[in-house]
C-alpha cells in the first residue's frame, strides 16, 4: 500500500501546469496529459540540485500545486459529516493543515520518480460537462500498472478546471482519509458528554494530530 500511494503521489504532480493563465481554455484532459513531461522535466533537470537539498522541491510545488487543486472541497469531503460541525476558524485551520500534509507527501514522492510511463485514457464527463474523469495508467514495477483517475470540476467564475479527489485502483484519496479522520474526531472527544464540546474537541484533537505530522515533515 505504501508503494500504492507513493506512485498516486508521483503521478497527481503532473498534472500541474506551467501554462498560467492559458489553461482556463484547456479542458481536465489537456492539462493532464499536456503538462505531464513538462513539470517532470524540470524537476528532472534540477535533480542534482534537489538531492542535495530536498527542502528546495517544497516552494516549487507549492507554485505549482495550490492553483490547480481545491483544498476546500478535499478537506470538506474527508471531513464528511464532521465538516459542518467545525467552526469557521477550526474549518480554516483544517484546511491549511491538510493542504500542508498533502503538499508534503506529493513533493516527497517527485523526487523519487524514476521515469514511470504514462497511459492515457479517453476522459469521461459528468454532471452536464462540469465534471470529468481523466482516467490514465502509470507503470508499476514488480506488478502490473496502477489505474489513477482524476477527478476535476469547473469553477464557475473562470471557467478553470481543479482536481478534487484522486481515485486509484477503485481506492478514493479523499474517502481513505476520511475514515482516518474520524478515528482521530472520535477518540479526541471521548470523555466529554455533551454531543457538541465532543465534537469540538474532537476536531480540535484532528487539527493537533495534522499539525504535529506537518511540523515533523519539516525536520
Amino acid at each position: 500500500m505504501k508503494k500504492f500511494l507513493i506512485c498516486l503521489s508521483i503521478f497527481l504532480l503532473s498534472i500541474i501546469s506551467p501554462f498560467g493563465y492559458a489553461q482556463n481554455f484547456l479542458g481536465p484532459k489537456q492539462i493532464v496529459q499536456g503538462t505531464a513531461d513538462s513539470v517532470l522535466a524540470e524537476v528532472n533537470l534540477r535533480r542534482e540540485e534537489l538531492e542535495a537539498d530536498s527542502t528546495l522541491i517544497y516552494p516549487l510545488v507549492e507554485k505549482m500545486i495550490l492553483p490547480h487543486f481545491d483544498f476546500e472541497a478535499m478537506t470538506r469531503f474527508a471531513m464528511g459529516r464532521f465538516w459542518r460541525y467545525a467552526s469557521s476558524q477550526q474549518q480554516r485551520r483544517l484546511i491549511a493543515e491538510f493542504q500542508e500534509l498533502l503538499v508534503r507527501t506529493y513533493a516527497t514522492a517527485l523526487l523519487s520518480y524514476s521515469g514511470q510511463d504514462i497511459e492515457y485514457f479517453p476522459i469521461n464527463f459528468l454532471n452536464e460537462g462540469r465534471e470529468a474523469i481523466v482516467p490514465t495508467k502509470i507503470a508499476y514495477q514488480g506488478g502490473p500498472p496502477i489505474p489513477i483517475n482524476y477527478r476535476l470540476r469547473i469553477e464557475n467564475q473562470d471557467n478553470t478546471w481543479l482536481v478534487f479527489d484522486v481515485v486509484i485502483d477503485g481506492i478514493s484519496l479523499v474517502t481513505n482519509y476520511r475514515s482516518t479522520f474520524v478515528r482521530l474526531i472520535r477518540v479526541g472527544g471521548g470523555g466529554e458528554r455533551d454531543r457538541r464540546a465532543r465534537l469540538t474537541k474532537g476536531i480540535d484533537n484532528l487539527i493537533k494530530v495534522l499539525s504535529k505530522k506537518n511540523d515533523r515533515s519539516t525536520k
